[in-house]
């Protein structure tokens, strides 16, 4: 089985701030987050750095033949890196720009990225809402931008707050752009109520749903993750196997397992049969972003068998 991680971050240098509070590197892969020293990478990525190079050998290690990057406020903006990234290895990432939502006349910055060649957009929206401000989805400049998003044929990628905060928004976007390409992040967040108006949202022809960050949600449990089966059992009855796709979130959750961890308790579950395992792991994220042929990736044997 071919296997495309619908959910992934790169970083050259995670150095910035974010609602007041500083973002910046430390040695031995940890980082000073939001007030306080967090493990941010395996602690073997020594430099804070965060390459496409390293996830690639992590990726031909794990048989995971192509990945879909995202951004979030708390790395910084990695526009410049990740233009590098799709140029150079066109064939194994889908890359998305993001643009700073919180000064007004991001739309200009958007349009730029999208001139430029990305090919998506990343709004980590539940950083949108800070102390001191909260930017609307159904802005007018987010609605402009969106707008410009579907007449281009631009994928959004989305993460939402926690339960329901941001899906009425939302659904006004999806109701006005309906050939808008969306795929909402965190599987809906099944840790917290009302995760599944999140998912309930993918009921819409132009919305898919993808599980970046779902072994990081259900990390006090830890492998072989029940409950994220039972939560990826529950997305089924709601909206069909064909509207969820597997993502990683990594780097931030190999720190706890290894990169093939994140889905080989999925393709190990007797809970979902291998149609619902096929589809969830590759072909949903395939068609969704348009990937073409994927590289094939021997299993090599590790020293330990």
């Amino acid at each position: 089985m071919k296997i495309i991680d619908a959910h992934s971050h790169l970083w050259l240098r995670q150095d910035t701030t974010w609602n007041g509070m500083r973002i910046k590197p430390l040695p031995n892969g940890r980082s000073m987050f939001l007030g306080e020293e967090r493990q941010m990478l395996p602690p073997f990525m020594i430099d804070g750095s965060n390459t496409a190079e390293v996830f690639i050998s992590n990726m031909n290690y794990a048989q995971v033949s192509a990945a879909v990057v995202v951004q979030e406020f708390i790395d910084g903006q990695q526009n410049d890196y990740l233009d590098v990234v799709q140029r150079q290895y066109h064939d194994r990432f889908f890359v998305c720009g993001m643009a700073d939502y919180l000064i007004p006349g991001f739309y200009a910055e958007a349009e730029n990225l999208i001139d430029n060649g990305f090919k998506g957009i990343a709004i980590p929206a539940h950083r949108i809402i800070t102390d001191k401000k909260r930017v609307l989805l159904n802005s007018d400049e987010m609605m402009r931008m969106f707008r410009l998003m579907e007449e281009k044929g631009i994928i959004l990628s989305i993460t939402l707050a926690d339960g329901d905060m941001q899906v009425g928004e939302l659904r006004e976007v999806i109701q006005e752009y309906p050939n808008l390409k969306i795929a909402i992040g965190h599987f809906g967040m099944p840790t917290v109520d009302g995760w599944k108006e999140q998912i309930r949202l993918a009921q819409n022809d132009n919305v898919m749903i993808e599980s970046g960050g779902i072994t990081w949600l259900y990390n006090d449990e830890f492998y072989p993750f029940p409950s994220a089966i039972r939560a990826i059992k529950e997305a089924i009855d709601l909206v069909g196997v064909e509207k969820l796709m597997w993502g990683s979130d990594y780097p931030r959750t190999i720190t706890a397992i290894t990169y093939r961890m994140s889905y080989d308790f999925i393709l190990k579950s007797k809970e979902l049969t291998e149609e619902q395992k096929s589809l969830f792991l590759a072909e949903n994220a395939r068609q969704f972003y348009g990937f073409g042929n994927l590289i094939d990736l021997p299993y090599i044997k590790n020293m330990s068998e």
